[in-house]
């Protein structure tokens, strides 16, 4: 079944649980998802219970999608996501945008967690995304092209939205919340990068590094969906600690930096 169909008939299901549609949709990344526990009026699905919708297999991804209001806003989000790692392939990572914007979805703000590759980072930093590094990445439009959806060939001159990002600088400074920016670099996963692959990154541009997050912002791009995207350093890349990454430290530093993701999202929802 094509993606289009695949979509059309999970968001049939997803509309009969709700009473509203959303506007603003929140991709919530590994130990990112108690931003989702502060929605009001919310509904809850699981993804098991919606049909042709993948399930998230990653410790750390709630599997549920959580649709209420949050800064007056009408919003939708996902606590956890899908990879390729887990055995799923581009459709099915980018199968929620397409949900998204088959809802008239208007604006995607996207998460996850990720390493360090700018050695004047902190662990604990949140950086704004303001652009990415995908060369290494399927790209979910490859094959035939669903007009439905999109052109076939879009732009990602300005993949990540500048007046969103405005918006992100200003909430960030109004909450006391330091943020860095940078450019975040897809690798395949599920085994962390060497430190030969992050020098390489780092000679490339790339600020940080992670496992998701660019298939999701291709689709939502081509969907004319304007994207903002946050991602929070859990840990120093490979190499320059010398230290061996483990998915216990990603997990341990999502949980102390919740409070303040929480209330800078909350805030952008906000002034948006």
């Amino acid at each position: 079944m094509k993606q289009y169909e695949r979509a059309s008939e999970a968001l049939n299901y997803i509309r009969s649980k709700i009473r509203y549609m959303p506007e603003i949709a929140v991709i919530l990344g590994s130990g990112l998802g108690k931003f989702a526990d502060g929605i009001e009026d919310r509904t809850e699905i699981e993804y098991k219970d919606i049909p042709m919708f993948p399930r998230s297999t990653v410790q750390g991804h709630a599997g549920k999608l959580i649709i209420g209001k949050s800064g007056g806003k009408n919003i939708i989000a996902m606590q956890g996501r899908f990879h390729m790692y887990e055995g799923y392939g581009p459709d099915d990572v980018t199968l929620p945008v397409r949900i998204f914007q088959l809802m008239g979805v208007k604006i995607l703000i996207v998460t996850n967690a990720a390493g360090a590759v700018n050695t004047e980072f902190d662990v604990g930093d949140l950086m704004i995304i303001e652009d990415h590094i995908g060369l290494f990445c399927p790209s979910p439009l490859s094959g035939e092209n669903d007009e439905r959806f999109g052109t076939r060939f879009p732009s990602m001159t300005s993949a990540y939205d500048k007046k969103l990002t405005e918006a992100a600088y200003n909430a960030a400074e109004e909450t006391g919340i330091k943020l860095r920016k940078g450019v975040y670099c897809y690798c395949k996963g599920p085994m962390f990068e060497t430190p030969a692959e992050i020098r390489a990154i780092r000679a490339l541009g790339g600020d940080a590094a992670g496992m998701s997050t660019v298939q999701e912002v291709i689709a939502a791009v081509h969907g004319g969906l304007r994207v903002l995207g946050i991602s929070c350093i859990t840990n120093m890349a490979a190499g320059i600690l010398n230290v061996p990454l483990t998915h216990e430290e990603v997990m341990e530093t999502g949980k102390k930096v919740e409070n303040s993701f929480s209330k800078l999202v909350g805030e952008i929802i906000a002034k948006i």
